[in-house]
């Protein structure tokens, strides 16, 4: 008990002094992206998509959830490229019919109506997979998360893969080692695993997505036993085991659904975590993900630093740099 109380009071030192490091020093630039890449050639774009994002999450409150998915549904799969924002057509096969996508990836006519206000200031300069960066970022600002200052210069792919979007996007069941073998392939620790999986502190989900933790997780015609009754029970109302619609919705986090805080790790610790891969983070026994809970559900601003670290991170996983891609005169095909 001793060693796994100072191996946990080590985690969270180590934890508090990068989220330190982060305050006092901003991340750098990185695999060819600047800060100030459009400060010559489109000087007022990052206004521009905050006003459209604003607009539209007032609307639409979920839709915050919506574009912050779109840009880790877009880097999990061929680097922050907006390969996912292509559509299919007679000749072609995008990732917006992968699983992971399927009836569930949206908020793409957002992201027109941003393209279509940035293209009207600054034709040809603004790339589709940075309006992902930038619109994630806002949208968790508007929720009442961080900040950060993103690096810019991505270019857009001249393709997609629904293969990488099956195989490298992880599924609502998806083990604790599957989630860290993903992530890690792409350049991510368990440290960005949680805090990132945290973006399910807004937003909403299928009942096809945790249907199956309800009634028959293993096989054996019993639900879940990490799921608190309570809880069990107001999802089953929503989600009966037959005769339903599996399309229904309900928050990802029954507290605070529209609200980025920490919420998501404290629902996890009273088992109301709504996806497997959300709860399997603090239930899976003498992990590294069940101390970082713990640790964030109690340490908010380590919490909100550590993400804007994270997914920086994540917006650097392989992207396209001139010359290599093209911007994209409309986001939803090729030039």
């Amino acid at each position: 008990m001793g060693q796994m109380e100072n191996t946990s009071t080590s985690l969270v030192l180590m934890l508090v002094g990068s989220a330190l490091m982060l305050w006092f020093h901003p991340i750098q630039a990185q695999n060819g992206l600047f800060h100030d890449y459009y400060a010559k050639s489109c000087p007022k774009v990052e206004a521009i998509i905050q006003s459209v994002v604003a607009k539209a999450v007032k609307k639409e409150a979920r839709i915050a959830a919506s574009l912050l998915r779109l840009h880790f549904h877009d880097c999990f799969v061929k680097g922050c490229d907006a390969s996912l924002l292509l559509d299919d057509t007679s000749n072609f096969t995008g990732e917006k019919t992968a699983n992971p996508n399927r009836n569930s990836a949206r908020g793409f006519n957002v992201v027109d109506n941003i393209k279509s206000a940035v293209e009207k200031a600054c034709p040809g300069v603004v790339s589709c997979a940075d309006i992902l960066a930038v619109a994630a970022r806002d949208s968790v600002l508007i929720s009442g998360g961080p900040s950060w200052v993103v690096p810019l210069g991505r270019r857009d792919s001249r393709g997609a893969s629904i293969q990488g979007a099956n195989n490298n996007i992880p599924q609502p069941n998806s083990t604790h080692q599957t989630l860290e073998t993903k992530f890690k392939l792409k350049g991510l620790n368990v440290v960005d695993l949680v805090v990132l999986s945290a973006g399910h502190t807004i937003g909403l989900s299928r009942c096809t997505s945790f249907k199956q933790r309800l009634y028959n997780l293993t096989g054996n015609g019993k639900p879940d036993p990490t799921v608190d009754q309570g809880y069990l029970k107001q999802l089953r109302t929503l989600c009966p085991q037959t005769g339903t619609d599996d399309n229904q919705t309900t928050p990802l986090d029954p507290v605070s659904p529209t609200k980025f805080d920490t919420n998501y790790f404290k629902n996890l610790e009273v088992g109301r975590g709504l996806l497997i891969t959300d709860e399997i983070l603090y239930t899976t026994k003498g992990s590294e993900t069940a101390a970082l809970v713990k640790f964030y559900a109690r340490h908010s601003q380590a919490f909100f630093q550590q993400f804007a670290k994270s997914i920086i991170k994540m917006g650097n996983i392989t992207p396209l740099i001139k010359p290599r891609g093209e911007i994209r005169k409309n986001c939803r095909k090729m030039n």
